[in-house]
């Protein structure tokens, strides 16, 4: 299941959660966001239950993007017991991704 985080939502679901989160901050309107929109999917969908797979909209969530330094979109970051533990930019390989939350694990 792939989650959408916000503001009201973050602090639960993300920063208090009890295994491993990938957060990709992303908009609609962004090409290769869109290009990454499968492969979060399909993580999503793979690591049901092992860890959390969600999206920050930065048009309706910018002061979270902030928060998090978010500069550029895609920006993907993995935060484990409420720490950013690795973070990466752009779209890439799901191998990756992958790579990154099999090492918050």
């Amino acid at each position: 299941m792939e989650y959408k985080f916000t503001k009201e939502n973050f602090s639960e679901e993300v920063l208090k959660s009890d295994v491993p989160v990938l957060v990709d901050f992303y908009a609609d309107w962004c090409g290769p966001c869109k290009m990454m929109m499968p492969v979060v999917e399909e993580l999503a969908e793979a690591y049901e239950g092992k860890a959390k797979i969600g999206k920050v909209n930065v048009d309706e969530e910018g002061s979270l993007a902030e928060d998090f330094g978010v500069m550029s979109i895609p920006s993907f970051v993995v935060i484990k017991n409420g720490k950013v533990v690795d973070q990466a930019l752009g779209a890439m390989a799901k191998a990756k991704l992958e790579a990154m939350l099999t090492a918050a694990m």
